[in-house]
């Protein structure tokens, strides 16, 4: 059986350490009165909800998955997944970083972050019920009316009632301008809304008295495309003037999908038969409020996949301290057994090391990418605001593709380490790598988010937000310029920034004559920006690691910094060099294939 132990000493190094979350917050007035020691306490707990209540219910949720009755329209969910969600709700957890005006706590979004990373690590398919519930919490404090927000606000707080997004169709995904569902305006403002829509996550399921699902649809005399979709508040029970639920709209679960991975979630298909639904925001305008919806789900997947790397990472090293099996190359290493511990092979440890420097790095620029979020939300001054949410922008699609395509490769390396058992599901970690795979899928494809960074977040304002970063990556190394210890660090990233700006106009001029150029190196271009990003957070740890050391603090905490660091700039960063190389190849290779593709 595997097992899970909440990484809160990394979360506390990322948070008080790397980032210095406490002195950012002192200059936003809702989080001024915030120390570090309230922050440790809240995840600690939420460590425990985690490793305690969820993880034992992973590998049962995934064998039992979700059943539908199709008489009812009902979804049971896997034993135990609703009697956990009870416990989430008397324990506040929803709230955690609510506005207290809705009945939230208030606290930091990163703290949020750090416990919705332990929750998915300890069980994604449960933590997608309330975790979609936070962005259709925002999309409506956002875009909604003061009466919605009356309505629905404090309910999905407090854990009453979840939310959903409904945006995918059988004959369009990513593409929502091509969607049929169609909403009819009635006298008394409300709107009938008649579609079908798939692969709804938590569409239906029995661990909430409501469900509050975000539905995207086209009013009659809507233009066409994308510019013709609006956004409507589509509840599963109809809510009363005085709050009580009333009758049972119509939207309901069609079908279950059937998936090789989080078999615990409920996936729906999902129908609409003239359902009651209250517009959000203006008409064809939807895409704004689902928007809102759909970056926060983008940096909760990057989360997803950060919590499997390291759930996964946590067995396959306690797997390789224990499994003996030949002897070292080097010499015996464990005289006293018939065989050393397989932790003593070089490549065995470079799949752990691997598994490693992702998940670390990645919690590092989720921390990051979070306080930018928090500051384009509370922070006073409107310029700090817009430069957050611009450099947010940017690292979006970062979060989502790298860190997910970094997912899949470190739970299968994870998985290699345990040889033959690693397929066996009592070990858990074939679980780990089905659960993962999704994650380069859903909120759209990894493919999606590198066409959206290339074409959208730097062509599309010439590279200025990408330079944005590159001084920061230039002020690090200014910062460190004489301190040789930190040159095996620092000359990596540094030079890649360097090369960054050619590479971008490279691709920039192809693109001018042929769009084509631009499609065909996205995927291996956000990769290269991944890996500069990363390279940027393990360097700052780097130098944090070394400081402490020369400071006299001999816990090995920080020398494994350093030796994680040294690996991740041997053997992952390099990848840039050859990534860059089949980026400028061109579209040629792809295109013109019409007689290999018959």
């Amino acid at each position: 059986m595997p097992s899970y132990t909440p990484p809160l000493r990394d979360m506390q190094f990322v948070m008080h350490e790397l980032l210095h979350v406490v002195d950012d917050l002192k200059a936003m007035p809702a989080h001024a009165d915030m120390d570090a020691e309230t922050m440790n306490a809240v995840l600690e707990e939420g460590g425990k909800f985690a490793s305690e209540i969820l993880f034992p219910l992973n590998i049962t949720g995934d064998a039992e998955g979700c059943h539908l009755d199709q008489a009812t329209h009902q979804v049971t969910t896997p034993k135990g997944f609703k009697e956990a969600y009870a416990q989430y709700v008397a324990g506040g957890w929803p709230a955690l970083s609510s506005d207290p005006a809705y009945g939230g706590q208030g606290l930091p979004l990163i703290v949020n972050n750090f416990f919705y990373e332990m929750l998915n690590s300890a069980n994604q398919a449960w933590t997608m019920y309330p975790g979609l519930t936070h962005g259709a919490y925002a999309s409506l404090a956002t875009h909604g009316t003061d009466a919605q927000k009356a309505t629905y606000l404090g309910k999905m707080v407090s854990g009453e009632w979840t939310g959903t997004m409904c945006l995918t169709e059988p004959h369009c995904g990513t593409d929502l301008g091509l969607m049929r569902t169609r909403a009819e305006a009635q006298p008394d403002g409300t709107y009938r809304i008649t579609g079908n829509k798939i692969f709804i996550s938590a569409g239906e399921h029995d661990m909430s008295e409501n469900i509050v699902h975000l539905v995207l649809a086209r009013l009659s005399d809507a233009p066409p495309g994308i510019k013709g979709v609006s956004l409507f508040i589509v509840p599963k029970f109809l809510v009363n003037e005085d709050g009580s639920l009333g009758a049972r709209n119509g939207i309901y679960c069609g079908g279950l999908e059937h998936k090789m991975g989080i078999k615990g979630s409920a996936t729906c298909q999902m129908v609409l038969d003239g359902a009651v639904g209250t517009l959000v925001g203006a008409p064809n305008k939807g895409m704004n409020g689902m928007f809102v919806m759909m970056n926060a789900a983008r940096l909760g997947v990057g989360n997803q996949s950060l919590a499997l790397t390291e759930v996964a990472y946590q067995n396959a090293l306690a797997y390789a301290k224990d499994r003996i099996q030949m002897r070292s190359l080097s010499g015996t290493k464990a005289k006293d057994k018939a065989a050393d511990p397989i932790i003593v092979h070089p490549d065995v440890r470079k799949m752990l090391l691997t598994a490693k420097a992702y998940a670390e790095g990645g919690r590092a620029m989720q921390g990051f990418c979070t306080m930018l979020l928090q500051q384009e939300h509370s922070h006073p001054d409107e310029p700090v605001r817009k430069e957050a949410g611009e450099m947010l922008a940017l690292l979006t699609p970062i979060v989502k593709a790298f860190i997910t395509d970094n997912g899949w490769i470190a739970t299968s390396t994870c998985l290699q380490v345990f040889g033959g058992h690693g397929y066996i599901k009592e070990w858990g970690m074939e679980q780990y790598v089905r659960d993962a795979r999704i994650n380069m899928i859903y909120e759209g494809t990894n493919t999606i988010q590198s066409l959206d960074l290339l074409g959208r977040k730097i062509l599309g304002n010439n590279g200025a937000t990408l330079r944005k970063f590159g001084k920061l990556v230039m002020e690090l190394a200014q910062e460190e310029a004489a301190n040789e210890k930190m040159a095996e660090f620092i000359k990596p990233v540094a030079d890649l920034g360097q090369q960054m700006t050619q590479f971008t106009m490279d691709i920039a001029m192809k693109g001018m004559q042929n769009p084509d150029e631009v499609g065909a190196a996205a995927v291996d271009y956000l990769r290269v920006a991944g890996h500069w990003t990363l390279g940027y957070f393990w360097a700052r740890t780097a130098q944090v690691a070394l400081r402490q050391i020369a400071a006299g603090n001999s816990d090995p905490f920080y020398l494994g910094k350093l030796q994680t660091a040294r690996f991740y700039f041997a053997k992952l960063f390099p990848e840039t060099t050859s990534l860059m190389q089949t980026a400028r190849q061109g579209s040629a290779v792809l295109m013109d294939t019409d007689a290999a593709l018959v």
